[in-house]
């Protein structure tokens, strides 16, 4: 924007976080610039600038109005959650849902044309400033992402996203982003029809201020999207209930619920059942959804400053954890090199990559591009030229040892080295390096492309550059790191076994493991404890248990199937037949009293006593920890903080 086509509006007060300009054409541009903060949120403070945008407006029309963001971190995170955790009454709880609903109708009803300028992130409140907008304009970049996720913080989106989403893409579509909180790109909004047009950075002034000029009418609705939208609202409302209630329980997860509700009895308008925003905005649920997310951005502050930026990666050893951990750093943008003993053995882990890029980039050329940067390599050339070298082979000391001699002298200056193990001391390990100080642990749980939280262990005396490096690695892979000190099974294998083992010793006793899953399936866990162990593998739990239970001795049940090879969901039979794919369950019998916490207390004792050692820094990165490496009902807040309460 040239400097000479423009002149501020000197109209009202100063404002601290917008800026209001009048172009000579006669356009207005909002740009938000949120003072003190590297992202955009929309707090009390920010909306009621926004209201005295509209009040000059009012005053002074414009030819059409431009919303846009000043940072370069994105368009708007979302609403100010800081402020949601201070709504400690019913009152402040309505007010806060009055106030966007209210602005945001008032941005839809004026007269001139509206226009959102949507580059990088465009979340929640942000989606619903820009819904409200006649026009919305993405721009075509990797970090513009749309989406309405409260229902992950356990709300739901009240200042019109209720409204507008369905009318905008249909009710099937904006059902599915609410209640999963799933953003879209700039390409996907366009072919929905949430975004009017996906254009390229270098032309986005251009055209944001063509299509905001342009009269164009927004893209209708086809005939039966209307219809779903109207008559045959109950219909859709019916369907996505018995979809949601295969994932989320109410009694857990009420707020999916209330958004099906919300939509199809009252258009979107929460205020229409002002005891639903009661019930919703003052849950348990909410509070601790809203106490997990901020326990995810402390662990993503960790190697936040650290200046380490992979560009190379090596793996070694191409099984199930070392050829998925390859295939994801693939996926997230780095060169990779991928050893084993021969191509044969690496071909597996290529094949399965394949399927990821495909399913997970659903484009040819960047799937193409992300399987050319995965590089078999027998010969384990990659090393000398790799930032990072993770060793993924199988548990056994003595092959480890001999693998990190002859790896030392081949790495480069800074390099991280790292171990993937599971169950092992990096103490022992480290004694076969003429550095033992530069080991590091970089543990990945199984599936490497489902599980959020990489464990990042450090042992007695490791340098502590090498693990500020490992967490910038795992972070710009897109993982939540968690520091951990060596210790057998770090947190999460070792918060597991005596869980694990105490759902087995449950089917000794004669209970089945139908019973036993869904006792912890009604206690908020995302998967039985039994089915769990068929995932990880019998053999698997059997040698955790020996390493982990303090010399207990093996539930037979396991015993049993190890015994007849019957390992679970890799051989397709365990406690469960996998043979098609899935657990195939029988119905559980009647789950006695006290069975979930009974099966719960010794993974929660063991993670209280993983804190009292110092293995993880304090309670609330241990619940950190449990909830993003276990699945433990988020909704509960974490173990601890569970038991606490």
């Amino acid at each position: 924007m040239q400097r000479d086509a423009v002149m501020e509006l000197l109209t009202g007060a100063k404002m601290k976080h917008w800026q209001l300009i009048k172009e000579s054409s006669g356009i207005a541009v909002a740009i938000l610039d949120k003072a003190e903060e590297s992202a955009n949120s929309l707090s009390a403070e920010v909306l009621a600038e926004f209201a005295q945008i509209l009040d000059q407006l009012d005053v002074y029309p414009p030819k059409g109005l431009i919303v846009r963001s000043g940072k370069a971190a994105g368009f708007i995170a979302g609403a100010d959650i800081g402020e949601f955790s201070q709504l400690d009454t019913q009152e402040k709880g309505r007010a806060l849902v009055e106030r966007g609903w209210n602005l945001f109708n008032r941005l839809a009803a004026v007269k001139y044309p509206t226009l959102a300028l949507v580059r990088g992130h465009c979340l929640g409140g942000g989606l619903e400033l820009a819904l409200a907008c006649r026009y919305l304009l993405a721009v075509d970049e990797a970090g513009t992402k749309m989406g309405l996720p409260e229902v992950m913080l356990g709300i739901f989106p009240g200042w019109g996203g209720m409204l507008r989403l369905p009318e905008r893409v249909g009710p099937s579509a904006a059902l599915d982003m609410m209640l999963t909180g799933r953003t879209v790109d700039g390409k996907k909004a366009k072919k929905l029809g949430l975004a009017d047009d996906c254009v390229p950075p270098r032309v986005m002034e251009m055209a944001a201020r063509q299509l905001l000029l342009s009269g164009q009418p927004r893209r209708p609705l086809p005939l039966m999207q209307r219809l779903l939208n109207g008559p045959l609202k109950a219909v859709v409302a019916n369907g996505a209930r018995k979809q949601v209630a295969k994932k989320a329980r109410p009694e857990h997860y009420p707020a999916p619920y209330a958004i099906i509700d919300l939509w199809a009895k009252h258009n979107g308008n929460a205020l229409a059942a002002p005891e639903v925003v009661d019930r919703i905005i003052s849950s348990p649920t909410a509070r601790n959804l809203v106490r997990v997310f901020h326990l995810q951005e402390r662990l993503k502050g960790f190697g936040k400053d650290a200046s380490f930026k992979a560009k190379h990666v090596h793996v070694i050893g191409a099984g199930v954890m070392g050829g998925d951990i390859a295939a994801w750093c693939a996926l997230r943008g780095l060169t990779v090199t991928l050893q084993d003993q021969n191509v044969d053995r690496i071909a597996p882990a290529i094949a399965r990559a394949g399927k990821l890029f495909n399913r997970r980039l659903r484009d040819p050329l960047k799937a193409r591009s992300a399987f050319d940067r995965l590089i078999p390599d027998p010969q384990g050339e990659g090393v000398r030229h790799a930032d990072v070298v993770i060793e993924a082979i199988f548990e056994n000391v003595e092959a480890k040892h001999a693998l990190f001699r002859s790896l030392e002298p081949k790495l480069k200056p800074g390099a991280v080295l790292a171990t993937n193990t599971s169950s092992l001391r990096l103490e022992d390990l480290r004694v076969a390096l003429r550095q033992p100080e530069r080991l590091v642990g970089i543990h990945f749980f199984n599936p490497v492309a489902m599980m959020p939280l990489v464990e990042v262990v450090e042992a007695e005396g490791c340098d502590a550059g090498a693990v500020q490096s490992a967490c910038a690695f795992v972070k710009q892979i897109d993982k939540l790191p968690l520091p951990v000190k060596s210790a057998p099974g770090f947190l999460v294998n070792a918060v597991l076994a005596p869980y694990m083992l105490a759902a087995m010793r449950a089917v000794d006793e004669g209970l089945t493991p139908e019973t036993v899953d869904e006792a912890m399936l009604a206690f908020g866990m995302p998967m039985g404890p039994i089915e769990l162990v068929d995932t990880v593998g019998l053999d698997i739990a059997m040698a955790a248990g020996k390493q982990l239970a303090g010399g207990a001795e093996p539930p037979k049940c396991l015993l049993t199937r190890v015994e007849k090879n019957q390992l679970g969901k890799k051989t397709g039979q365990g406690f469960y037949d996998w043979s098609s794919g899935r657990a195939r369950k029988g119905a559980p019998g009647t789950v006695p009293a006290g069975l979930a916490e009974k099966l719960a207390k010794p993974l929660v004792d063991r993670v209280q006593q993983l804190v009292a050692d110092g293995v993880v820094e304090d309670a609330d990165l241990a619940d950190a920890g449990v909830i993003f490496g276990t699945g433990f009902a988020p909704f509960t807040g974490g173990p601890l903080h569970r038991r606490k309460g």
